[in-house]
């Protein structure tokens, strides 16, 4: 996006797209933390809850991608955002007018369509910056993102215990209409009259990006941390010690507020301070001493102890991954980066909630965190061969980030 555009959109063209962003994932997590206790309700085995959860992944797999560069090849992106808010509301529907696991399953399905938007989302936040502002911008919208899951989260528990196990599925359909009736004022800058649709062999050339290659492997290990642990499993492990459903509000609150205080700090100040990669190896060893114990603590405060500095560690990864994603990438195939990005982790989504659930199956819920915290060491450990290959570079004049 040029500068003169850039100074064209107005702060109301920006507080619209915060509005939407904030309604089309707060609408996706208000049911998030009471999933996997609802589907053990309805009588789902570990092993049936984590291919519930893990299909959230799968869709996105498939999807992300080609979204991305369907996005690119039109040059729009105001469409995919309607695709996102109107999936959202479809799966919050599912889950608010049928009660079989199997419908479970489906209408998770479609909320993985939903996320598949997200692509479009990012990158059209970062049309609104320019060149060396788009890193805080993907600060900024993933600040917003984790304050609706925070918000959506927090309440999930507090109203099962009011009005049932639907009210959170039916008051994220209602959110999701009105994200969808606001996403309608969503302005997308016109693209630069020399600026060419992408063509197939763009796709390869995208693709061979070292740096995009690596932060996607990164991710793939941060996203099955996270829906291994707090999206995932560990609302059972405080069911499991004796917390009732109102209860699990403060275990959110515990993860989600440092989680969204280290998406801000971690690009604005330790990525600087520390450097990109030395900051991601810190994040994932903090996050794989803090899910070991997980199954080990016995009571809610120790539990949400172990939330707090989890949220923190986690959170120092993921605005990080959307700006290191995509910094290399000529504007007009960015949707397609942040499609492989995004289709890449999605791997993680899967992958993560299911082989946990297979390893829960067999011997308890301390095996899947066991799993978790061995792949946050793994993440780690490549992080600082990353940053020791980046220096050895730095002192030759070659980048290895650009061979």
């Amino acid at each position: 996006m040029s500068k003169m555009q850039a100074q064209q959109l107005e702060a109301k063209d920006h507080i619209v797209f915060v509005f939407v962003t904030f309604m089309y994932w707060a609408s996706q997590y208000l049911y998030t933390p009471i999933l996997s206790p609802y589907l053990e309700y309805k009588g789902a085995s570990y092993m049936l809850i984590g291919v519930v959860l893990s299909s959230y992944g799968v869709t996105q797999l498939l999807l992300r991608l080609p979204i991305g560069v369907l996005s690119d090849y039109r040059q729009v992106r105001r469409p995919f955002i309607w695709l996102g808010m109107v999936t959202s509301l479809l799966s919050c529907l599912g889950f608010a007018v049928t009660d079989h696991v199997g419908w479970a399953l489906f209408s998770r399905a479609v909320a993985g369509i939903s996320a598949s938007a997200w692509v479009v989302f990012t990158v059209l936040y970062s049309s609104y910056f320019t060149g060396a502002n788009v890193t805080k911008a993907m600060s900024t919208i993933h600040f917003i993102t984790v304050s609706a899951q925070l918000m959506g989260m927090g309440v999930s528990g507090y109203l099962v215990s009011r009005w049932g196990w639907n009210a959170p599925f039916w008051i994220g359909a209602g959110v999701a209409f009105l994200g969808l009736a606001l996403s309608f004022l969503i302005r997308e800058p016109k693209p630069e009259a020399s600026r060419k649709p992408i063509e197939p062999k763009d796709l390869a050339n995208v693709m061979k990006e070292p740096i995009l290659l690596k932060v996607s492997i990164l991710s793939i290990i941060a996203h099955g941390m996270l829906f291994i642990t707090m999206y995932g499993f560990t609302p059972l492990q405080a069911l499991k010690i004796g917390a009732d459903k109102e209860s699990l509000g403060w275990l959110v609150v515990a993860f989600m507020l440092p989680h969204a205080v280290a998406s801000i700090v971690a690009g604005r100040y330790f990525a600087v301070r520390f450097g990109h990669w030395p900051t991601l190896a810190i994040g994932f060893a903090g996050s794989a001493a803090f899910t070991v114990v997980i199954p080990y603590a016995d009571t809610m405060l120790t539990l949400c102890l172990t939330q707090i500095g989890n949220g923190f560690a986690q959170g120092m990864g993921f605005p990080l991954f959307l700006g290191m994603a995509i910094q290399y990438i000529e504007s007009e195939k960015r949707a397609t980066a942040m499609g492989f990005y995004q289709a890449i982790y999605s791997l993680g989504i899967f992958l993560g909630p299911f082989l946990a659930g297979w390893l829960n199956s067999g011997g308890g819920l301390a095996n899947g965190f066991i799993f978790a915290s061995l792949s946050g060491l793994l993440a780690a450990g490549l992080s600082i061969y990353w940053s020791k290959a980046e220096k050895r570079s730095l002192t030759t004049g070659v980048s290895l980030d650009r061979k």
